[in-house]
């Protein structure tokens, strides 16, 4: 690190000149790569999404897409079995398929009672609309297909007799409401922006605080350029490009207040000019250089899952932590040493900045006062802590990931009364979450369609013989579950459909490409997970000269990261509060990219406020050679540090979450809240506790550990005094 300031501070001009093209090629590259991001959400290998892409190419419609389920009450006295009804009916659904591009099935083209309520009056049908624009996040994502129940309530109701109530009902018209937009990412750019320059001015209180916001500005257009580079090998989609700059800004503000803190630090200490610059690299540099690897190491668990949005969502993550962490050991010891001299001459006439450099000639009085009763009241602390981290680890187990059913959905509204019409009627909930399935040419459909009657949980089998149902030799049948798809008893009926099908035959729809998602995504995911600690622990070794300390770090962040699933839990399935706090209902269940997406950020995120804590009491035992000393003088050191980086980021993901679409604001939160209980329950708790519980061994880092990890080894102090004590007698004698 040494050897890169030195560098840096002996080319200013170079340095000055290379960051400026990289800003100006970043910004070009902004430019080439916003009308070539990727809309689309693919899932390549994935046989439900294989399935739907067929059903799309044939028949132009289905697949994914969920339908919208019209519900027909006719007046006393008409039945929707008799020939005039059922005529009427037949021209009624097919002008609402003309009017809205869709392929419709109804009691009118199958004679299927199934389509029937037990009343007789009571009728339904499925309108499968043209593709939706995948773009977006994978999950539940209800409420963004386009608005189709009013054409469809009008043409109905142009051919039925006066007096039928129409109304169309689905779980996208349920959650009519759930989601309200976009991200506008400009506006909550400002906003994280603006809260950044808050918590600059209040820990700084000089014109340094505009210093760290400068270099996230630098970094964010860098990463892009990155981002560009990598785009031939890896489709950039659109919600990276969102993403990048708000999780750019926390991030490099995050690396400069670690250096632009720790250097006047220096400076209150007597450390003057480019030499304050080299100390504060020597320490915190290193400090920023770990960090950047830990956020790096967590993200590519995404990068390694086979899902092109979670992919993208990683290099980028990965590029705009490296581009922080480049842009604050480059340009960032330039304007300090520019800061040094300002302070240099001011110092010389009377005029340097004594309050402000004080507030650093020591430790964060708030801070030392809460490690200091960390450490004396270590074990109940620890307890209490842990306490509340593992009763919400313990609410993640209840974490459903599945498609959320009508029970949770919106309250009140023609959708609402429809659902209720049809279950009335004695017709299953299940119709909502019917799901197509493709048999190829040379298959004949009818004996599949009877399979499929025969299968358990299926209600009913749509198998109509007109242009709209049969191409190119190949036909598509409608299977309508008893039980919603998002229950355990609808992915089992799924399950069966699956496994009953003959070879060749695709089964698709929402709920089927959605439990093939998650059976990829986190069967995989112990493995990654045992991986991922693996390398973290021998980074952390080796930047601690421990043994114990990273394998506490990794329990740690393993133990937050369970809170935040169980908070999340709360939030958007229990629904405490949401509404009322952030506008936007919940539906009971969590998309199915949030959590690995949560991890992978937090991961990071986590063990980055982890190594500037534990590299600080490591620097102050080292030098003092007690532990409760090091754990004291460390977090009193990095307690304002780690509050006002955490503060940043959770305004950053905060800002992100509000009034935006629902499957992002859930993952914003999840990071929010991550960010804000690992800065305080964790780190400003758990963590010193730990460390003064467990003494001496903290620093346990034995001679054939060492020369593996090629480090100096590092025994307990007290086995260091005891192997020192013959030296010191043979001195004396």
């Amino acid at each position: 690190m040494e050897r890169i300031c030195d560098l840096v501070l002996g080319r200013r001009r170079l340095v000055r000149t290379l960051v400026v093209l990289l800003l100006l090629a970043g910004c070009g590259a902004i430019a080439l790569l916003l009308p070539n991001v990727d809309e689309r959400n693919a899932y390549p290998g994935l046989p439900g999404y294989e399935a739907n892409q067929q059903i799309l190419k044939t028949y132009g419609n289905g697949g994914y897409e969920r339908p919208f389920v019209p519900v027909v009450t006719l007046p006393e006295g008409r039945r929707a079995d008799s020939p005039e009804m059922r005529e009427a009916l037949g021209r009624a659904f097919g002008r609402a398929a003309e009017r809205v591009e869709a392929r419709v099935v109804s009691y009118a083209d199958t004679g299927d009672r199934a389509f029937l309520g037990k009343d007789g009056r009571t009728t339904f049908g499925l309108v499968f609309g043209g593709p939706v624009e995948q773009g977006g996040l994978p999950g539940s994502a209800l409420g963004e297909t386009p608005a189709l129940g009013p054409l469809i309530t009008d043409a109905l109701r142009a051919e039925l007799p006066p007096g039928s109530k129409v109304r169309v009902t689905g779980l996208d018209t349920l959650a009519t409401g759930a989601d309200r937009g976009g991200l506008n990412v400009p506006l909550k750019l400002l906003v994280t922006i603006g809260a950044a320059i808050a918590v600059l001015l209040y820990a700084l209180r000089s014109a340094l605080a505009l210093v760290p916001l400068l270099t996230a500005l630098v970094a964010v257009p860098v990463s892009f350029l990155g981002l560009l580079v990598v785009s031939p090998f890896v489709p950039v989609h659109e919600t990276t490009v969102a993403m990048l700059p708000l999780l750019g800004v926390g991030i490099a503000i995050d690396y400069a207040l670690i250096l632009v803190i720790r250097w006047r630090e220096e400076e209150a200490g007597g450390h003057h000019g480019d030499d304050a610059v080299r100390r504060a690299m020597a320490t915190s540099g290193h400090a920023v250089v770990f960090s950047a690897g830990a956020v790096a190491i967590g993200l590519v668990t995404m990068v390694l899952l086979p899902i092109p949005l979670l992919r993208s969502l990683g290099v980028g993550g990965m590029l705009v932590t490296a581009a922080s962490a480049l842009v604050s050991l480059t340009l960032l010891p330039l304007l300090l040493s520019s800061s040094g001299r300002r302070l240099r001459r001011r110092r010389e006439t009377g005029r340097a900045d004594r309050p402000a450099l004080g507030r650093e000639a020591s430790a964060g009085l708030f801070w030392t006062a809460v490690a200091r009763n960390v450490v004396r009241f270590r074990w109940p602390t620890a307890a209490a802590s842990g306490a509340v981290l593992l009763a919400l680890s313990a609410a993640a187990l209840g974490l459903n990931l599945s498609v959320p059913t009508t029970d949770r959905l919106a309250g009140s509204g023609e959708g609402r009364a429809g659902l209720t019409a049809l279950t009335d009627s004695g017709v299953p909930s299940g119709v909502l979450t019917s799901f197509d399935v493709y048999v190829p040419a040379g298959t004949d459909p009818a004996r599949v369609a009877r399979t499929l009657r025969a299968t358990d949980g299926v209600y009913a089998v749509a198998a109509p013989d007109g242009g709209q149902w049969r191409r190119n030799g190949s036909a598509v049948l409608t299977v309508l579950p008893r039980h919603e798809g998002g229950s355990a008893a609808g992915e089992d009926t799924v399950t069966r459909v699956v496994d009953r099908v003959p070879d060749g035959t695709l089964v698709g729809g929402n709920v089927t490409q959605q439990m093939d998602y998650v059976k990829v995504t986190y069967t995989a995911f112990p493995w990654m997970l045992a991986t991922l600690s693996l390398v973290t622990f021998v980074m952390l070794a080796r930047a601690f000269r421990s043994l114990l300390l990273p394998l506490k770090a990794i329990l740690l962040n393993l133990l937050s990261l369970g809170a935040v699933l169980g908070a999340m839990v709360v939030l958007w399935q229990w629904g405490w509060g949401t509404e009322t706090v952030l506008g936007i209902r919940p539906d009971g269940s969590i998309g199915t990219f949030v959590p690995v997406t949560v991890f992978a950020f937090l991961y990071g995120l986590s063990t980055d406020y982890e190594v500037f804590i534990l590299s600080r009491i490591r620097e102050e035992y080292d030098r003092t050679g007690s532990t409760r000393t090091a754990v004291v003088d460390g977090v009193g050191r990095t307690g304002r540090l780690v509050t006002c980086a955490a503060l940043i980021l959770f305004c950053s993901f905060a800002s992100m979450a509000a009034g935006g679409e629902l499957d992002v604001s859930i993952f914003a939160t999840g990071v929010a809240l991550g960010v804000l209980i690992d800065a305080t329950l964790v780190r400003g708790l758990l963590l010193p506790a730990t460390v003064a519980m467990m003494g001496e061994w903290n620093w346990w880092l034995p001679s054939w550990a060492a020369r593996l990890l090629r480090v100096e080894p590092s025994p307990p102090a007290r086995r260091r005094h005891r192997a020192a004590r013959p030296r010191e007698d043979a001195l004396h004698r």
